[in-house]
């Protein structure tokens, strides 16, 4: 009996949240698509906190929207609490979080990809690539058939060569219930890129009746309740969630018990989170703290299972019910499913191109944790524009992606493939230098005319969305004329406490009446006029260095006043522009001089 060959114009190992946005990218560009992964009934799932959003990542969310991606409506549509954090803050640091039902989140998902023609779902593990002729041509499965495509997106998550810990005890699994990828790493490797190992975690789930909850405090959802398409679900109000915090008890046990943790013990190498680390690091890390706040969270309308927000770790399973019980409300916790550590391989993100593929082979692309991230946001985003790239590349088009001052998904691309990790990498607003002008409020306004471009929206789209910007516009300019108290109404917005209702009332109301998401562009582009025209300035001077186009043959080592480490990370890295090499850390100014007298030199323009 032969091999079995399908074909595909993309063919997307995994079935997470980047496999997902990959395959729906992909086939939204018309590409004949294939998502290989290992239990299809398992596809969108949510292994670690059912929720979305929050600093940093909701402004992913909104962009992934604004890209016609699918993790915002699919969060909406789940949706059991959202709220609104740092709303006292300005907007460029607000962010919508939205706690979903976790099993809802998951049927959604494999409703939506079972409604898109162009994506057939396929069960099986990817243990080699196809090559002919030196090219990519497809993915070879364990059990020997061949998923022919010229491009394939890699989204193994943490499967590749998984191992989940226990105290001093570990087994091969990808997640919880679910064996490793042991092959493809071995695969990637061959072909040239970079192994690192890596560390996540996961708390415990606690069974619900078994919580005082009156010995919790309570955080109420927001009424109304926030969204990232503009259509909450059904039950995006319904529950509130709690909080409590750990003692002097609980640091007690823990530091008592540091022995048999795995990290500590020394039996994990990987590299862990910092920014979301276990509880056995924040004791040791934050010794002169009494206590941690801790996120009571619920799993779904329906199940049974409590989300213990900041209490991850491998401590063994004994030690963890010792742990919980010191928690004021968790006296008489049941444990339904023990915390555990995973460790995984990923790959160097600078062996790639900033849109995604593979600098080794050409027409492999990787997204989300195998490329040194954490988050299902981040994943999804990269899944995003790894599956519009290989879509595009099997149809003979050039590669196209955003810089870090078009989007936060430009900031984290670029993060990844000029910077590298040394750390699961997580999304932050500080990241952002441009984040007054990149915020989840205005990513309709930043994007859908780019997804429509490419293909990932109608054009319809991009009108509406340029018909409700020339209404802020023309609102903004009557405001502009308009005097309140003397000074131009968009002046005497900036004031404390002033508010657009306020302006609305003493010089009349817009011709036209404005949609609440207009009136909020309006009083955001009033209030922050100048530290908006300031960030623009400074986008202009980015500009101008991504003006200048750096050769793909540049030889640095002849480049005059180049030192040579900065000759070493530009020879292996070979940014696209100047502004792309003045990213690369190590280089300094001088340098950064160094080339453009070089390019003007070579009579290379701008």
């Amino acid at each position: 009996m032969g091999v079995s060959r399908e074909t595909y114009d993309v063919v997307v190992v995994g079935g997470g949240h980047a496999g997902l946005e990959a395959a729906a990218a992909a086939a939204r560009l018309g590409a004949r698509v294939a998502l290989l992964t290992g239990d299809p009934a398992r596809v969108g799932l949510m292994p670690c906190n059912p929720a979305v959003g929050g600093p940093g990542k909701s402004q992913l969310v909104h962009e992934i929207e604004a890209l016609g991606g699918w993790m915002g409506g699919l969060a909406d549509a789940a949706a059991i609490h959202t709220r609104v954090l740092n709303r006292s803050k300005g907007p460029a640091v607000r962010s919508l979080r939205v706690q979903t039902d976790r099993d809802a989140y998951a049927a959604a998902a494999r409703e939506r990809l079972s409604a898109e023609p162009g994506i057939q779902l396929v069960r099986g593990e990817a243990v080699d690539f196809v090559r002919e002729g030196g090219r990519l041509a497809g993915v070879r499965t364990a059990d020997g058939r061949v998923l022919r495509a010229p491009a394939v997106v890699v989204a193994a998550g943490t499967f590749l060569r998984g191992r989940i810990w226990y105290g001093l005890q570990s087994r091969p699994a990808g997640r919880q219930g679910e064996p490793p990828a042991e092959h493809l790493s071995r695969a990637l490797a061959a072909l040239g890129h970079r192994t690192l190992r890596l560390k996540t975690g996961t708390p415990p789930r606690i069974v619900r009746r078994s919580i005082d909850f009156g010995a919790l405090e309570e955080v109420p959802p927001d009424d109304p309740p926030g969204s990232f398409s503009g259509r909450p679900g059904p039950h995006a109000a319904a529950l509130p969630t709690w909080t409590t915090r750990t003692g002097p008890r609980t640091h007690r046990l823990i530091l008592d018990h540091l022995g048999e943790s795995p990290l500590y013990a020394g039996r994990i190498d990987a590299v862990g989170p910092r920014y979301c680390p276990s509880i056995e690091d924040k004791v040791v890390r934050f010794a002169d703290k009494d206590s941690h706040l801790l996120f009571v969270e619920p799993d779904g309308l329906e199940t049974s299972e409590v989300y213990l927000q900041g209490f991850s770790s491998s401590l063994p399973p004994r030690v963890q019910e010792a742990m919980l019980r010191t928690l004021p409300g968790f006296e008489h916790a049941v444990v339904q499913r023990y915390a555990y550590a995973v460790e995984y391989d990923a790959f160097d993100p600078t062996d790639l191109s900033p849109g995604l593929m593979s600098r080794h082979l050409a027409g492999l692309f990787l997204a989300g944790q195998v490329n040194g991230t954490s988050g299902y946001e981040e994943a999804a985003a990269q899944g995003l524009v790894a599956g519009l790239n290989a879509a595009r590349f099997a149809a003979g088009e050039h590669e196209v992606g955003l810089g870090p001052d078009e989007a936060y998904i430009g900031v984290l691309i670029d993060d990844l493939v000029t910077r590298g990790v040394d750390e699961p990498y997580r999304m932050m607003t500080s990241r952002v230098a441009l984040r007054l002008l990149l915020r989840g409020d205005n990513a309709d306004e930043r994007l859908v005319p780019k997804a429509a471009a490419w293909g990932l929206r109608p054009a319809a789209d991009a009108e509406r969305v340029a018909a409700k910007y020339a209404r802020v516009a023309a609102e903004l300019e009557r405001l502009e004329r308009a005097r309140v108290e003397g000074v131009p109404a968009t002046v005497w917005l900036r004031r404390p406490g002033a508010t657009l209702a306020e302006a609305w009332r003493r010089v009349g109301p817009p011709p036209e009446p404005l949609a609440p998401e207009e009136a909020e562009q309006v009083e955001i582009r009033a209030r922050y006029a100048g530290y908006i025209e300031r960030q623009r300035r400074e986008r202009a001077r980015i500009g101008e260095l991504a003006a200048y186009a750096l050769p793909p043959d540049l030889d640095y080592a002849r480049v005059h006043n180049l030192s040579r480490e900065a000759v070493e990370k530009l020879s292996r890295r070979r940014p696209r522009t100047l502004a792309e090499a003045a990213r690369i850390p190590g280089l300094r100014d001088a340098e950064i001089t160094a080339l453009l007298v070089h390019l003007a030199r070579r009579g290379v323009q701008r």
